[in-house]
């Protein structure tokens, strides 16, 4: 089994931003939750709150999007020619994808690609809310440990550092830096 993280890794960018600047576009009303989310970078920047929390404050656009899973779909149908090729002549059925970003946001790229899971966080469509914690460095390991106990993943790929407690579980593992593959010397 092989595990790769989304954002920047398999996808050239991030999903996220790239979906509220989509949203933006579609929807310019959502232009007014922005003073909140300076306020709680602030905050978060100061450690005051979480990265969840503060990620919470974020995603408090999505209650002002009607149909969300219409919007997915079309952001999708613009979108997924950023999945890198590299990925794509690569992928199997029992990948898993483990990223920072909503689950709601990462299923359709995930069943287009036939990826058989996709652990991500767990973000109310309609709130924003999460319901845990969001699935970056540690949190990743644990969540991975719940579906796969006794797994060994045989190689992991990041653009990130913070992946590394990911990375230290698997046989090899890779950094992907502007989708160029190169191996991760832990």
């Amino acid at each position: 089994m092989n595990i790769y993280d989304f954002d920047g890794t398999i996808y050239k960018g991030d999903s996220t931003l790239d979906f509220y600047k989509f949203e933006l576009k579609r929807h310019p009303l959502i232009f007014r939750c922005l003073p909140a989310f300076a306020v709680s970078t602030i905050k978060h920047k100061s450690g005051k709150i979480s990265t969840t929390e503060w990620k919470t404050v974020f995603f408090r656009f999505l209650s002002d999007i009607k149909d969300i899973n219409s919007e997915i779909e079309l952001f999708w149908k613009k979108h997924y020619s950023k999945i890198f090729e590299w990925y794509k002549s690569q992928r199997n059925a029992d990948d898993v994808i483990i990223s920072a970003s909503p689950e709601f946001l990462l299923k359709i790229p995930c069943q287009k690609l036939g990826v058989g899971t996709l652990i991500a966080s767990c973000v109310d469509p309609k709130t924003g809310t999460f319901s845990g914690l969001n699935c970056k460095g540690e949190e990743k390991v644990k969540r991975f440990r719940e579906l796969f106990p006794d797994s060994k993943p045989e190689e992991f790929y990041s653009d990130s550092v913070s992946d590394l407690p990911m990375a230290k579980l698997a046989d090899k593992a890779f950094l992907v830096i502007n989708g160029e593959v190169t191996p991760w010397n832990i």
